[in-house]
């Protein structure tokens, strides 16, 4: 007899909820199963049929790591689009091409860990290439549209479960994993949680990652708010990955538990569910865990949640049901990768994402303009960190070749063409590569691209008599590249020894970089990668053990870079400088950059361009803002590094073939002294980005310029019971078709305390054609006009007027009108009944929010022991108080007055706390009554938590 078939079991059943499926499917794992799940490579499972997972694919703008991909512009190009149907687009075509590439690869991963929601409130931060804008309401807009196409549409099955990062307020790298943030309520809940909190209610998130730092002296991967604002957010089940590395970094360099047993039971309560650490080696996360149980630390029940969350997300993805999934990939959409509809979008990406910054008439070009393009990225096309390996490229010189023909086309690099002289009076040489067919750095792709290793398969250099002369570029505070005749850089690989071997500067610790540190009568080669001076060896040119070893070398300048651009400057009617950064280089993960300046080498060529023909357009092609002299330019555009049809597309726009519509997302600062300091958050009280910035800035956040131009008028507002519907007409009045990007916005007439100059409401893009005329109209919720009340905890809407401002940028206004706003009335604090938390001050200096413990709350203390003051404004005594009581830790004083006045009371501990989390009760005279603002004083390391009131 035929034995029976056994029955399905529910969590196979693709008729029952997927809730129910998941606690079927829990209850069959075992203990050591499920603990195994939480790791990033979660093993299989093969008793039950269920397949190895892993968490984590880098999609910011395209399949990335993994191999050849089409390469959309970076993330803040996205950004400038202010397109979210182009971008919901774009994350549709990267999770189709995700789907297909998994089908050849099983590497490829469907959890995608992106987008990048991190607000670019600081142009120095190192990564600011991967965010979308300063501004919340923008970046959540084009966020909430990568993740629905990254999703599909779907109602049950996802194509990709998209992973936001980095929760919460990271905007430095510069000791990154142990700086904290010192992030107020209000700026919390008003900016740094809103981005995150818009993208999650739309629907299209599968879950987040927390940040390398800490926010408020506690660590992201502990951070409290991620079960008390994140899932709360949401009914789905989201799924917290950690950082790489960053569960370890909580013993390791946070020092913030003395043992990893500690730190994973408490990142695990507090809401991450998969840990990326040690790379594809699980073994110490399982052992941790283990550990963590054995001591009682962890249950079952804290397993079971959140393997739970990571099960949702497979089930949504359609792995136990491949026959139902409509994203499982069949014959047809197997070649759902680089399509031509795909190289189109690229295009169509990269043309949207190009901002005219400023144009006095010379753009667009004729079509018989004899063109001279120059500069360090004329002829480049760079990929970043997170970016897939080209099938197709365009550079700018490319693109203008392709567009007006290679006859009224020169080129000029600006390099400076060097040799370098040994102390014997050789010069360094390149043996050739023998025919050795080039390589691509990640062509084949990797897990972990870290850990491609350089090229060991070609010669290293020698010495001669003659040597080879290279290319030197300086991309600023004396950082080089040198390049080979055949375009090779030179490189170090784990030998040792200097190669001309890789297609480009890149790697996790780049390798090709190099600085060139005066010694004597000439200059030690210091290579960055290993810190080391190069040495010239018998056996070849290879780094010294140390300096003692080193080579003094003789700086042979054959050619400056300008002397070849002003040549071509010269005999050009229009000149292209084509300037800004290697993604690689100053200016990436790991490294902030120091400066808003061009690089010193790159100003020297835009001064001979200039010189030699005025006619000169500055076509920025860059990661972040940049302060340049636009005043002495009559045109400049910027675009991000605009991925495969970079080149392209920037021709397009040059020749006028595409008319510019993109805007900037964030704000481009004069100089440097307008910045605050990168570790400072507190974008309300140090008056940061286009919401409180007073100055005067280089561009405002939302410019950009076209070749039409545009007429507003008929604005009309009216105010429901829960939103404002404001509607306008705009008209191209230009002869053109061009499109523009429209922008509402609203700002406190009668504020009672420090509100936005200004903040994006919403946005349009539209089309028009020359004449054309549309209606646009936006309905914003009341809810959008509140701030985040202190006094009372809580989002509030203040009742008085309210000017909205129509037009072309935060600048550009064309239409406004006022009006007035029913709203909760300001009370004031009612500090006899609840006392003052200490976070919730109105105005601070010199202090910075800290950890009340290890797993919630917040407190004060001074910055660097030193003294800084808080102010709680219009604090209600009632009819009187007698007494106050600090809850305080550490050491100093607490001085407390009434409007700034004199002391009232002055506290100190009779002797140091044990430790800064063992608070004690210090108690004094306070005699107040009435309303007032409360001053208090800070000095030494004293931690402040509450403030009661009695009597």
């Amino acid at each position: 007899m035929t034995a029976p078939t056994p029955p399905t079991p529910p969590f196979r059943d693709p008729h029952l909820p997927f809730g129910k499926r998941v606690d079927d499917l829990l209850s069959r794992l075992t203990l050591e199963e499920k603990t195994a799940f939480l790791h990033q490579f979660a093993p299989a499972v093969e008793r039950l049929g269920i397949a190895a997972f892993r968490t984590g694919q880098e999609a910011l703008h395209g399949v990335a790591w993994m191999g050849p991909a089409t390469v959309f512009p970076q993330a803040v190009g996205l950004g400038a689009t202010w397109n979210e149907d182009l971008v919901c687009r774009v994350g549709e075509a990267v999770s189709k091409e995700a789907r297909a590439m998994r089908a050849r690869d099983e590497r490829v991963g469907l959890n995608v860990w992106s987008p990048t929601v991190n607000l670019l409130r600081h142009p120095l931060w190192g990564r600011n290439e991967e965010g979308y804008s300063e501004d919340p309401k923008l970046t959540s807009a084009i966020a909430t549209a990568y993740t629905r196409g990254l999703r599909g549409d779907h109602p049950t099955y996802w194509r990709t479960a998209p992973v936001l990062k980095h929760w919460l307020a990271h905007n430095n790298e510069a000791e990154r994993d142990t700086s904290s943030a010192s992030v107020r309520p209000r700026v919390l809940n008003e900016y740094d949680l809103r981005a995150f909190r818009e993208t999650v209610e739309a629907g299209a998130v599968a879950g987040v990652m927390p940040a390398y730092n800490l926010v408020n002296g506690r660590p992201n991967h502990v951070s409290p708010y991620l079960g008390r604002h994140l899932r709360t957010w949401t009914e789905d089940d989201l799924l917290v990955c950690s950082d790489a590395g960053a569960p370890s970094n909580l013993v390791e360099s946070e020092h913030y538990f003395d043992t990893h047993e500690e730190a994973t039971a408490a990142a695990l309560r507090a809401g991450v569910d998969s840990f990326t650490d040690h790379g594809t080696d699980s073994s110490k996360i399982v052992a941790r865990v283990r550990g963590a149980l054995e001591r009682g630390l962890l249950t079952e029940a804290d397993i079971d949640t959140a393997v739970r969350r990571q099960l949702s997300v497979r089930f949504r993805l359609g792995e136990f049901d491949p026959e139902r999934d409509p994203h499982a990939v069949t014959a047809d959409t197997a070649t759902d990768f680089d399509t031509p509809a795909h190289r189109e979008l690229a295009r169509e990406a990269a043309e949207q994402a190009v901002v005219l910054l400023k144009n006095d008439g010379l753009l667009p070009l004729a079509p018989d303009t004899r063109i001279a393009v120059v500069g360090l990225l004329a002829d480049e096309c760079k990929l970043d960190w997170y970016s897939g390996t080209l099938i197709h490229r365009s550079t700018p010189l490319e693109g203008l070749y392709e567009r007006f023909g290679a006859e009224r086309v020169s080129f000029a690099e600006g390099v400076d063409r060097v040799r370098l002289r040994t102390g014997d009076g050789r010069f360094l040489h390149v043996l050739p590569a023998d025919d050795t067919p080039a390589e691509t750095r990640g062509a084949e792709g990797a897990l972990d691209p870290a850990l491609i290793a350089g090229r060991t398969d070609l010669p290293p250099l020698t010495a001669d008599a003659t040597g080879t002369e290279l290319s030197l570029v300086d991309w600023g505070e004396g950082v080089l590249t040198l390049r080979a005749p055949d375009g090779r850089y030179l490189s170090v690989a784990e030998d040792g020894y200097v190669r001309a071997s890789a297609d480009q500067p890149g790697g996790w610790v780049v390798q090709e970089t190099f600085r060139l540190e005066p010694h004597g009568d000439g200059h030690l080669l210091r290579h960055s990668g290993t810190g080391r001076p190069v040495h010239v060896a018998a056996d070849g040119v290879k780094v010294a053990a140390d300096d003692a070893d080193a080579e003094v070398f003789e700086l042979v300048v054959a050619e400056r870079g300008e002397d070849a651009v002003t040549r071509a400057a010269a005999g050009a009617d229009v000149v292209v400088v084509v300037a800004g950064n290697d993604p690689h280089i100053n200016g990436r993960e790991t490294e902030d950059r120091t400066t808003l300046r061009l690089p010193a080498h790159q100003e020297r060529l835009l001064r001979a361009a200039r010189a030699a023909n005025p006619r000169t357009v500055l076509a920025l092609v860059s990661a972040y803002p940049y302060a340049v002299d636009a005043d002495v330019l009559p045109a400049v555009l910027w675009t991000a590094h605009g991925g495969q049809a970079a080149g392209t597309a920037l021709a397009r726009v040059l020749a006028g073939d595409v008319s510019p519509a993109g805007r900037l997302p964030q704000t481009w600062y004069a100089d440097d002294a307008d910045l605050p300091g990168l570790l400072d958050y507190d974008v309300i009280g140090s008056r940061q980005t286009y919401l409180y910035f007073e100055g005067a800035p280089l561009f405002p956040f939302g410019h950009g310029l076209s070749y039409a131009s545009f007429g507003y008028e008929d604005l009309s507002v009216r105010v429901g019971d829960d939103a404002v519907r404001v509607s306008f007409t705009v008209t191209n009045t230009g002869q053109v078709t061009a499109d523009e990007a429209t922008q509402l916005y609203a700002h406190a007439e009668e504020p009672s305390v420090p509100r936005p100059r200004r903040e994006l409401l919403s946005h349009r893009r539209l089309t028009l054609a020359p004449g054309e005329r549309a209606e646009v109209s936006f309905d914003v919720p009341l809810s959008a006009f509140a701030f985040w009340d202190v006094a009372h905890d809580r989002w509030r809407l203040e009742p008085g007027p309210y000017a909205l401002l129509v037009g072309a940028s935060s600048e550009d206004v064309r239409l406004s009108t006022t009006v007035t706003l029913a709203g909760d009335p300001a009370a004031p604090r009612p500090v006899r009944e609840v006392g003052l938390d200490a976070a919730d001050f109105d105005e601070q200096s010199g202090t910075e929010i800290v950890d009340r413990t290890k797993v919630a709350g917040d407190a004060v203390t001074p910055t660097d022991e030193g003294s800084g003051e808080l102010v709680y404004r219009a604090c209600d005594f009632g009819p009187g108080v007698t007494s106050v009581t600090l809850s305080v830790a550490g050491e100093g004083t607490a001085e407390l007055s009434l409007e700034g006045g004199p002391s009232v009371a002055s506290l100190s501990p009779q002797a140091p706390t044990a430790g800064p989390y063992d608070y004690v009760e210090l108690a004094a005279d306070f005699p107040a009554d009435g309303v007032h603002d409360l001053h208090i004083r800070l000095r030494g390391s004293l931690r402040l938590a509450h403030v009661g009131f009695s009597g």
